[in-house]
């Protein structure tokens, strides 16, 4: 835990950021190894650039404290609302906070930690660290790379027990229920990366979209997203199968996003740009005249959180460095029609990009995995 945090006071001081304040999540669970809860009871990790660090926390939740590996001054409040405030000015006096900004993670500070924390910032006020903080968990290292792959094998297992089971007439919601089911049976932390994605048919047009009563028929594709989760390194995974026999349309498409996937895949590595994934993917699909249905970026980063950097989009300069994790994941809509999605992980190496995931790739007959 200490290097984590001698690389985090490295990065602040390259960004010019005196203080940071990091409520519940995946950061603040990296720094210190603690897991806490974002509700009603406000929880705030604060560190400065010369490492000393505080944490504001309920009173009943102070024993976590005593794992930590870190020196981290507590400083509590009761179950009465009154009592938080307090609690916040001890923290920031002992830190020396009222006169410095304050670095926050834009997508995760919520305005209840903010509030209290203005009050014991009355001169200064709030930067956003996400610049600093997204080259915090980029790099992997041997263990981290070992638990995502974990995730991806416990994810397939899951998948393919489930599509064991499946005939037509089965809804959506009834497969992804199912799902859920055999990634917990399989290994899976209980806090999944994402509830899953099942879709059927004309639904498997939209990237997003939600399970419903959309039962499976014969000439449907289904298009499953879903992933694992393992000590808190999660997969990303997604494949579309066919049911019966499909419009010749679909099948092509998915023939076109099967080899941008490979291409993508052979595209990266360290030293490359993680816009040129994206261009290389993206170029395969534009040259059978269906970029326009390529609605999305061709990845996103991916470990401690399901969307973390880098994002693999066609502008994105960031080099791509050994230990970098990300999905490469291109896909074809036609809205009404249906569509194809096929995504992996990859970690990047001095030589490419090795991929944590390996259940079949092509868009196979549904009918290949069930029983009976």
């Amino acid at each position: 835990m200490q290097a984590r945090i001698d690389k985090l006071i490295q990065l602040m001081r390259e960004f010019e950021l005196a203080a940071l304040a990091l409520n519940p999540g995946p950061t603040l669970t990296y720094l210190t190894g603690l897991h806490f809860h974002l509700m009603e009871r406000p929880t705030v990790l604060l560190i400065t650039v010369e490492g000393e660090m505080a944490m504001i926390l309920p009173a009943l939740e102070t024993a976590k404290l005593a794992d930590v590996s870190v020196k981290v001054e507590a400083f509590t409040y009761s179950d009465d609302p009154e009592t938080r405030p307090e609690a916040f000015f001890r923290a920031a006096e002992h830190l020396h906070l009222a006169e410095l900004d304050l670095g926050v993670e834009a997508t995760r500070m919520r305005y209840l930690e903010l509030m209290y924390l203005g009050d014991v910032l009355p001169e200064h006020g709030f930067l956003d660290a996400s610049a600093c903080l997204a080259g915090l968990r980029m790099v992997k290292d041997a263990h981290e790379l070992e638990k995502m792959r974990q995730a991806a094998c416990i994810a397939q297992d899951a998948l393919l027990a489930t599509l064991q089971g499946l005939q037509a007439g089965v809804t959506e919601k009834a497969v992804a229920n199912q799902l859920i089911i055999q990634l917990l049976s399989a290994g899976s932390d209980p806090d999944l990366p994402f509830s899953p994605i099942v879709s059927f048919g004309e639904n498997t047009a939209n990237p997003h979209s939600v399970p419903t009563e959309r039962t499976l028929q014969p000439g449907d594709l289904l298009l499953v997203d879903w992933g694992a989760s393992c000590e808190g390194y999660l997969s990303d995974i997604t494949r579309t199968f066919t049911f019966g026999e499909v419009d010749p349309e679909l099948l092509k498409i998915g023939e076109i996003v099967l080899r941008a996937n490979q291409v993508g895949r052979e595209a990266g590595g360290a030293g490359v740009e993680a816009g040129a994934v994206d261009r290389a993917a993206r170029a395969v699909i534009n040259a059978a005249g269906y970029g326009e249905a390529f609605i999305h970026r061709t990845g996103h980063g991916l470990g401690l959180e399901a969307h973390e950097a880098p994002y693999i989009y066609e502008g994105n300069t960031r080099l791509l460095m050994p230990g970098m994790t990300f999905t490469v994941e291109p896909g074809i809509y036609l809205p009404g029609k249906g569509g194809v999605r096929i995504e992996d992980d990859v970690a990047v190496t001095e030589t490419g990009l090795d991929s944590l995931t390996d259940l079949p790739r092509s868009v196979l007959p549904l009918e290949d995995f069930m029983v009976g």
